[in-house]
């Protein structure tokens, strides 16, 4: 029976301990003894070398779901006379490790800052295959990517053009850009994940986009490539892509008239199951959709088919990563007197993953140590910050036997956890552990707290 306190969404589980295969990684699994494995190892072994929390990384999957998109954008362009770019967006989660893996699958990858630029260079990724974003990249910023000839620098305001351009002149190059286009769409998403509405902070408005090219063009020592739009992200729809690609491609065809486009960015923000009643598209399907809308776009306007350019980064690192945690005190919470809510406390929270906080964002659970047949229990999982708002899962069913020194495993966390992480409470950010083929290695070491005193400047020497 269903508890009362349930999101509508939310069903009951006929086993609390199954692994829907939309959520988890894919090579996430019961062992014979019911212990959750990862890429053959097990929770309780990741727990013991490395602690909790921890980000547990399937490569394997990293790899595949990589793969699996530039496989299908290359395909599904080729059908429609194009080709395609597909770029990582680090912003989602960003390590030397993870540049190499996407990079060798044949991604190239988008940063959005000096730091992020800074790790791509230090994993080896060739300079020509870096995208660069930002609605206020410094002046520094700026010059350093150029200088390292960074393939594309995407230009979100007017200030922007002379500094690109200033800096490509000191450096005796052409530099590639886009242009951020605002286009007013409206994504099918949260309000702070909707990046295109006209009341933002993102791109240059359609109207005034024109004379925006036309002052990059006048601009020797830059190079156009073509418009660039961003609707949003964790979006489950084509619907959006495809208005925004409409409302692209008349000021596609008219900058086409005065001098060629070859590219159009399309940008990212493909949604991923987070629980077992999301439905994300197929990337197959999806980059059939791609195709259709912008051929049939081209073919509207009597333009050649451009280069489409895509930036998925959730949908390669999210489904990827599962986090684990202690269970560390439980409460059963009488509501409204008519129910109970079982309050289940655990060694991290906010400070390893802020979505649920920042966007209400829903999460799932399992019990990750061993099975259970105790009836399942609608559970909130909480974290250790001093907020009440510290919720990690707001509500998922786990067997009614959970218990102190459980471990709990939270799937789909490898989008905007680490990469949003902090050190609320003095908590030191939690380790990054990839696994592969029954090997568990650390890619990104935890902070102790040593780390967290070493900048403060009141430490005595």
């Amino acid at each position: 029976m269903s508890n009362p306190l349930a999101p509508s969404w939310l069903v009951t589980p006929d086993d609390a301990n199954a692994l829907p295969a939309t959520v988890w990684s894919q090579n996430a699994l019961r062992s014979a003894a019911g212990e959750l494995t990862i890429a053959g190892v097990a929770a309780s072994a990741l727990v013991e070398q490395f602690g909790t929390p921890v980000y547990v990384v399937d490569e394997a999957d990293v790899r595949v779901r990589a793969r699996g998109i530039r496989a299908a954008f290359d395909r599904e362009c080729a059908r429609v006379g194009t080709t395609a770019k597909v770029y990582y967006a680090g912003k989602a989660f960003l390590s030397t490790e993870v540049a190499r893996w996407v990079s060798a699958e044949g991604l190239n990858i988008d940063v959005c800052s000096g730091g992020e630029l800074a790790v791509a260079l230090a994993a080896g990724v060739d300079p020509a295959r870096l995208g660069y974003h930002g609605n206020n990249k410094s002046e520094a910023e700026i010059d350093r990517a150029v200088g390292v000839r960074v393939g594309a620098l995407v230009i979100d305001s007017v200030i922007e053009i002379s500094r690109v351009a200033k800096a490509a002149a000191r450096h005796g190059r052409v530099q590639p850009v886009r242009l951020r286009i605002n286009s007013g769409v409206h994504a099918s998403t949260h309000e702070y994940l909707a990046t295109a509405r006209e009341d933002q902070k993102f791109g240059i408005a359609l109207v005034d986009a024109a004379a925006t090219v036309a002052l990059i063009r006048a601009q020797p020592a830059l190079a156009f490539l073509g418009l660039h739009s961003h609707i949003g992200s964790q979006i489950f729809e084509s619907d959006g892509f495809a208005e925004a690609a409409r409302r692209l491609f008349a000021l596609h065809a008219q900058l086409c008239a005065v001098a060629p486009v070859p590219e159009l960015n399309l940008g990212g923000g493909f949604g991923i199951a987070y629980t077992s009643v999301d439905q994300s598209l197929a990337i197959d399907e999806l980059a059939v959709r791609f195709a259709d809308i912008v051929a049939a776009a081209a073919a509207e306007h009597d333009v050649p088919v451009p280069v489409i350019a895509i930036e998925p980064g959730r949908s390669v690192i999210g489904p990827s990563t599962t986090t684990l945690y202690t269970v560390g005190t439980i409460k059963d919470v009488l509501v409204d007197g008519t129910a109970i809510r079982k309050y289940v406390s655990v060694d991290g929270g906010m400070s390893d993953n802020v979505r649920p906080a920042l966007y209400a964002a829903d999460y799932s659970v399992r019990l990750a140590n061993r099975v259970s047949d105790a009836p399942p229990a609608l559970v909130r999982i909480a974290g250790k910050h001093c907020e009440s708002g510290d919720i990690v899962v707001r509500a998922d069913y786990l067997p009614g036997d959970v218990c102190p020194g459980d471990i709990a495993a939270i799937p789909a966390t490898g989008a905007y956890g680490w990469a949003m992480a902090s050190n609320y409470n003095y908590l030191g950010r939690p380790p990054v552990v990839a696994v592969i083929d029954g090997v568990a290695r650390l890619i990104v070491r935890g902070e102790t707290e040593a780390d967290l005193l070493a900048r403060d400047m009141g430490m005595t020497q």
